[in-house]
């Protein structure tokens, strides 16, 4: 069992120091003021034991690395598990120095609880590590750029009530009646002059909240998932505007696919809605080459009124390039073999109401190069101790039109930040987590193509994989719902479509 990490300096003074097990401080201080004492300098070890606890360690610059594990622990799973420690350190610190692991202790914690948890060590290695510290989440981005979004319509809105007051208060004095009256202020005991007045104080008390909430917003890109930070004072502004009698639409980003049909809500949602989402997952080679392609769409339908329960969905497929298609065991295969239908096996019965129902899905595998979407050439090349790279990429399926692009390049550590030359669009360096992160609002097809090019110290092995992310309105197979109509009739259904294209892996490496 491991008792305890820590980092110390070489005269045993604890700097960060992280306990498995129940131990009290002056016992945790005592055996790593102990630890230098039982070295012995003569003979090169990784480990000295006492009579209780056995020290694996491992010496970074004027630092050591010390794991205090009891002594029937697997020493040999002990230091692997150290030479995973020791990896982590210089992720967070730029130097191994004592002021340097102080400033980040926190975060050289939360790191060892995920190679550790109750003295046994995890199954995890640097990258998860980096990913469970970090707990970056696009659906909190996209939740944060939604709420935003309503609050600036929200904004709009009152400002503009405010003005049709104002204007109503001057066109009453014009024509010398009372003006009407507005947050609690009657117009029946009060004067003209005084109401006046009070209209006035009001509008500009309603317009303090709108200002309000605006600085409380991060400045800059938060990298962290941040629970219960800005919560009530959103809460707290949607809330008066609900008490006001403004409409605000709610919204909570679970999953990716809840949060990317956020960004584009249908603006009319009709009795019967469609989704229909497809997810791609692309592997490619750096020189070329597609090692694996997959795609998987759905068709889900939600029906919110009866009286549309008995209905067909008219499908037209345009693709060429072989997909398979499937229908839901309920549904009549042989009306959509037949005549592009979906319709239930029993015509009598009806689709369930308000709830989300895949009535068609497909899938499509291939490793056929011309298929690829969205192609990304990265060419790094070593030009003395620097390392030049170029990197571009070319929208393929020009019917596609790419939104919210990032094409992320991992960098080499310890070697600063990239100079960049010529960039399409614009860039983010993350200098933790050693990535260069280009991103591109749009790619369609009068934007098809794009470069950047920087340079670094590096390898060239040190800039792959790439990873590609998107969000699309347009599905990749041209399957889309044209027409829905009632069983009983063939009459015709108004109907809602929601599209959404998104992306689950998409690598070069």
């Amino acid at each position: 069992v491991l008792l305890a990490a820590a980092v110390c300096t070489k005269a045993g003074k604890a700097i960060v120091s992280r306990q498995f097990v129940e131990m009290t401080r002056t016992r945790i201080e005592g055996l790593l003021a102990a630890f230098p004492k039982l070295m012995n300098t003569g003979k090169q070890h990784t480990f000295v034991e006492t009579e209780s606890v056995r020290y694996v360690y491992q010496p970074m610059e004027k630092l050591y690395m010390v794991l205090i594990t009891t002594k029937n622990s697997n020493i040999l799973e002990d230091l692997e598990t150290l030479r995973l420690f020791s990896r982590v350190i210089p992720e967070y610190c730029r130097a191994l120095e004592e002021n340097e692991i102080s400033e980040h202790c926190f975060d050289l914690i939360f790191a060892f609880d995920e190679i550790v948890a109750l003295g046994y060590r995890e199954n995890v290695n640097l990258a998860q590590i980096r990913t469970f510290t970090e707990m970056d989440s696009h659906e909190e981005k996209v939740f944060r750029a939604v709420r935003e979004t309503q609050e600036r319509e929200a904004k709009a809105e009152m400002r503009r009530k405010a003005k049709e007051l104002q204007q109503a208060r001057r066109d009453a004095e014009r024509q010398g009646k009372k003006a009407p009256g507005f947050g609690g202020f009657g117009s029946s005991a009060v004067s003209g002059g005084t109401t006046a007045a009070m209209i006035t104080e009001t509008i500009i008390e309603t317009e303090k909240p709108k200002v309000a909430p605006a600085p409380a917003r991060p400045s800059g890109p938060s990298k962290a998932l941040k629970l219960g930070a800005k919560g009530k004072e959103v809460d707290n502004f949607v809330d008066k505007l609900k008490s006001e009698g403004e409409n605000i639409m709610t919204s909570v980003g679970k999953r990716s696919t809840e949060a990317a049909k956020v960004l584009a809500p249908p603006v009319n949602m009709e009795s019967v809605h469609m989704k229909i989402e497809e997810k791609i997952s692309l592997t490619c080679g750096r020189d070329g080459g597609l090692q694996n392609m997959e795609l998987h769409g759905m068709i889900m339908l939600h029906i919110s009124d009866e009286k549309f329960a008995r209905i067909r969905l008219h499908v037209e497929n345009e693709d060429k390039r072989g997909v398979q298609l499937q229908t839901h065991p309920n549904v009549d295969k042989k009306l959509f073999t037949a005549e592009s239908q979906i319709g239930l096996k029993n015509p009598e019965k009806s689709f369930p109401i308000n709830s989300d129902v895949g009535v068609l899905k497909w899938r499509l595998q291939t490793t056929e190069e011309s298929f690829i979407p969205l192609t990304i050439n990265c060419w790094p090349s070593e030009s003395g101790s620097n390392c030049d790279v170029n990197i571009e990429y070319e929208l393929q399926e020009e019917s596609l039109e790419l939104n919210d692009v990032v094409i992320t390049i991992p960098l080499p550590s310890g070697v600063g930040a990239p100079v960049i030359g010529e960039i399409d669009g614009e860039y983010r360096h993350d200098s933790r987590r050693n990535l260069l992160e280009w991103c591109l609002p749009v790619i369609d097809a009068k934007a098809k193509s794009g470069s950047l090019e920087f340079s670094i110290a590096g390898q060239p092995s040190d800039f792959f994989p790439v990873q590609v992310s998107f969000v699309s309105k347009k599905n990749y197979c041209s399957i889309q719902v044209t027409k829905v109509t009632q069983v009983d009739g063939n009459s015709p259904v108004r109907f809602s479509t929601e599209t959404t294209f998104l992306v689950d892996k998409y690598e070069i490496l």
